[in-house]
């Protein structure tokens, strides 16, 4: 008689509700092990782009928006015409309710070529100026081009 049959693993008996708690895990687990290593790779370059670009959207997922926000400024001095780090410094700033700045820079991200207004509609992380009357206006004005 095969083993696996008289002793059920211990993930198969868990209820439904501790088998999504251990998935939960594994990818906070996950998230922790990314955010480790690309921390471990800015120590010898700090100056990496992509590696930037990563943790900033990994510190972002996982609530810690001062931290990204500094990694987005980061982004925008070694970028300062890159369209879409001035669009995640934006981004940053409106999840951290910084309004001013997040209109500012959002502006900014638009004049240097930032074009998906779609998604900048739906982007949850400018939720906090999506009903700006100035928000609505810089996509008007974006989408009229």
């Amino acid at each position: 008689m095969d083993q696996s049959e008289n002793n059920p693993s211990e993930e198969s008996k868990l209820p439904d509700s501790g088998k999504s708690q251990k998935a939960a895990l594994l990818v906070q687990n996950q998230a922790d092990f990314e955010l480790e290593f690309y921390q471990s790779i800015l120590k010898v370059n700090p100056d990496y782009v992509d590696v930037l670009r990563v943790l900033g959207n990994l510190l972002t997922l996982k609530g810690k928006y001062a931290e990204g926000l500094a990694i987005d400024k980061r982004l925008v001095r070694l970028r300062p015409a890159d369209a879409l780090a001035h669009y995640n410094l934006a981004c940053s700033y409106s999840l951290l309710k910084r309004i001013e700045m997040s209109l500012k820079t959002l502006r900014l991200a638009v004049q240097l070529g930032y074009s998906d207004f779609r998604y900048m509609k739906e982007d949850t992380d400018l939720e906090s100026i999506r009903h700006d009357p100035r928000f609505r206006q810089l996509i008007k004005d974006g989408e009229g081009r």
